[in-house]
């Protein structure tokens, strides 16, 4: 039994808010806690396969050109070695995964430092990757390859589909009360997953398995399926755990392919795992962003000019741009606008979507540009945005669905201690510290995704979910087990929730922060079929039928359900589809960021004291996992304000610091006591459960309030992200 919903207006039915079993929102714990934190876990490098091979990539050593030959009796003769697998259906490029495109496969030709080219493969891992240090390439270097996206010799292509122009902007700025024009800077970043990427490929001759560490598992099994010349119905994917991904893992990875190519023609299995300077150096990387701003507000404070125009860069014949103008297109009034992104095509590791993609960097510049213009009208940076926000979208000119902007903005300055009245930088000082505060808005757009999940409502009365849905760390295990307690009366310790496997039906994927809204929704109306099954059996109707603690109720009828299935299950498949409700309302998740630094007068190094979030996201579903995703989009805000820097070598394009000791993420000591709070409310154009997004939410603007509260601190506005001591020491105040 298939039950379809496709979301074509707005949902009013407050299903879950009319449930008994009243564990939608609780903060329970991780369902899939326990296994992790004992080790019994299995991610994708553990799974234990008899007779297992183990291969480590080569990777490319010039920035263009092509592979003249490879010597493989260079390294055949070497301990343990069993192969060099040069195949040209290798994948030289990830995919960027959620459209089912197919990776870039090679590989002859070189598009930059680090790209794969072979995999040698041997019994043991160190045998394998000694080999692959002494395997001889030999290639074609082509040089005046262009590396900086400033370069005169780079090709800049305008993505026109982000393109928006309204009105008169020059004028605007002309006639305005006042104006800001400023641009700003962010470096790359890279995602960093704890996890590196791994596969276990094995083949029994017909179909292929592949135990590996992906987000979307529908689409990976095609874009697999293309790269091996293989029908997707002959291919198994597996990812049941995945620690992190952050976007890295949205599309298929060149060891995947390459773990697959090597058991397919080895008859083996075969393991292939990343070194670490390999996920930094070949998978894929956020772009660095130059961001020009023009703001123009009337005499009431009130935006009439809204410009925001970028340069990003990507390789050449890659359609993804990163979409830094995104939450610039719904976010504030201003009736002349321009918004504008370029990618410049250079030969760096792939461009691709690193959590966040667009509000996490484009957000940074903005609210830090919109703390330039509060200085400049002298009013309170919170005010300025509560005067902007607009009644409709500024562009396409629909209502918005719930938005708690305005809430968020008010309660989170009432929460923090927020004084709007004192924003002249350098008035704190303790000791060798400069103290200061600032703000920033917290934007991300909604989506939702076409997702499938199989629900059984068992004969003992426990249930069963299913789904491909991958778990990355977000709590997918635990929300949708917690959704199908509610919808059917079952204590969650009795819903087993069984993801991350092509075998079962496709669900949304992890990517998007569209994970639990979509794929839970299909878990919702799997649910809602099974209930007017129910219904039936005691006389009712849905809307009558009462299911808590394992007990149906209706009237003054009241049944075990373990007695009233008379050892028969019930089973469904709840499919969900994105309609036309989202072409009717602009839906997106909001908050505001508030943060207290230090600034050290003679070193310039910043500290930040303290960090608040207050988020609005719709139904939260579970408070525990919400407030931990927040949390974790805020240690990354700090990253990003103050530390993270991917750097490429100006000469060959290589990634100088590839590893977590030279790419320097929030520590321990970089992060204080945040607090965050949740203003829950019900969003029904969002998705049948009332949800939506949350875990990306929680960088989009971090960065900008930290760099906001540097200038209030020291009067050093730095407009370079990240915001590294020597940006700042050589304006700090005389001491």
């Amino acid at each position: 039994m298939i039950r379809t919903l496709i979301m074509n207006e707005p949902d009013e039915r407050d299903r879950l808010d009319r449930m008994a079993q009243g564990v939608i929102g609780s903060p329970l714990n991780r369902l899939d806690g326990p296994a992790k934190v004992t080790g019994t876990a299995p991610y994708a490098a553990e799974y234990s396969v008899e007779g297992c091979l183990e291969g480590v990539l080569v990777t490319a050593t010039v920035a263009k050109g092509s592979v003249e030959s490879i010597d493989q009796d260079s390294v055949l003769s070497m301990p343990g070695v069993v192969a060099v697998i040069t195949d040209p259906r290798m994948t030289t490029r990830p995919a960027q995964g959620g459209a089912g495109k197919a990776p870039v496969q090679g590989p002859g030709k070189v598009d930059y430092y680090g790209q794969p080219i072979a995999l040698v493969v041997a019994e043991t891992f160190e045998q394998a990757r000694d080999a692959s240090k002494h395997l001889k390439v030999t290639y074609r270097e082509q040089k005046g390859t262009v590396l900086d996206p400033h370069s005169a010799d780079a090709q800049v292509e305008e993505q026109t589909s982000k393109s928006v122009v309204q009105g008169n902007l020059a004028g605007a700025m002309i006639d305005a009360a006042h104006a800001v024009d400023v641009t700003y800077t962010t470096e790359c970043h890279n995602s960093a997953p704890m996890e590196p990427h791994a596969s276990v490929a094995e083949w029994d001759g017909h179909s292929l398995t592949v135990h590996l560490s992906m987000q979307m598992l529908k689409y990976n099994v095609k874009e697999l399926a293309d790269a091996l010349d293989l029908s997707p119905e002959r291919i198994r994917l597996v990812s049941r755990y995945v620690g992190g991904g952050f976007g890295s893992k949205l599309g298929i990875s060149p060891e995947a392919v390459a773990a697959s190519l090597a058991a397919m023609k080895l008859n083996r299995p075969v393991r292939v795992v990343m070194l670490r300077q390999q996920v930094f150096q070949c998978v894929m990387r956020r772009s660095e962003t130059t961001q020009h701003f023009r703001l123009a507000v009337d005499a009431a404070a009130r935006l009439g000019g809204f410009g925001h125009e970028a340069l990003v860069s990507n390789l050449p014949g890659e359609v993804f741009a990163e979409p830094v103008t995104q939450a610039s297109k719904f976010l504030y009034r201003g009736e002349n606008r321009v918004l504008r992104v370029e990618v410049a095509r250079v030969h760096r590791m792939t461009a691709g979507s690193v959590r966040a993609p667009g509000e996490a960097v484009g957000m940074v510049a903005l609210e830090s540009a919109m703390d330039e213009l509060a200085n400049e009208i002298g009013i309170d940076p919170v005010e300025l945005r509560l005067r902007n926000i607009p009644e409709r979208h500024p562009s396409l000119d629909v209502p918005y669905s719930s938005r708690k902007l305005a809430e968020c903005l008010t309660s989170g300055a009432e929460r923090f201690g927020w004084d709007g009245k004192k924003r002249a930088p350098c008035l704190r000082r303790e000791g060798e510290w400069w103290i200061g505060t600032g703000m920033a808005t917290a934007a991300r757009v909604h989506n939702v995704n076409e997702a499938k999940a199989r629900v059984r409502l068992c004969s003992d009365g426990t249930a069963i979910v299913e789904s491909d849905m991958t778990d990355i760390g977000t709590g997918t295990y635990t929300v949708l087990g917690q959704i199908a307690a509610e919808m059917l009366g079952v204590d969650p310790e009795n819903v087993l929730v069984r993801l991350g496997d092509t075998d079962f039906p496709p669900g949304a994927g992890s990517g998007g922060s569209w994970g639990a809204a979509s794929t839970g929704s299909a878990v919702f109306e799997a649910c809602e079929a099974i209930r007017e099954k129910v219904a039936p059996m005691l006389g009712c109707s849905d809307d009558d039928l009462t299911l808590k603690g394992g007990l149906a109720t209706a009237g003054n009828l009241q049944i075990r359900v373990s007695d009233l299935l008379q050892g028969e299950g019930i089973e469904a498949i709840g499919h969900f589809k994105p309609g036309a409700v989202k072409e009717q309302y602009h839906s997106a998740m909001y908050g505001a960021f508030f943060a207290e630094i230090g600034v050290n007068a003679y070193t310039g190094e910043t500290r930040v004291r303290r960090f608040h979030g207050t988020f609005g996201l719709g139904r939260v579903l579970n408070h525990k996992t919400a407030r931990s995703q927040c949390l974790g989009g805020m240690v990354w805000g700090i990253g990003s304000a103050l530390t993270e820097d991917l750097m490429f070598d100006r000469r060959d394009g290589h990634v100088v610091n590839p590893d977590l000791a030279e790419y320097h993420v929030p520590v321990n000591l970089d992060v204080p006591e945040m607090d965050v709070v949740l203003l829950e409310d019900r969003d029904p154009a969002a998705s049948p459960l009332q949800a939506k997004g949350v875990g990306e939410l929680g960088i989009c603007g971090a960065g900008g309030a930290i760099g906001n509260a540097i200038y209030h601190a020291c009067g050093v506005r730095v407009r370079s992200y990240p915001i590294t001591p020597d940006k700042i020491m050589a304006h700090l105040p005389d001491v």
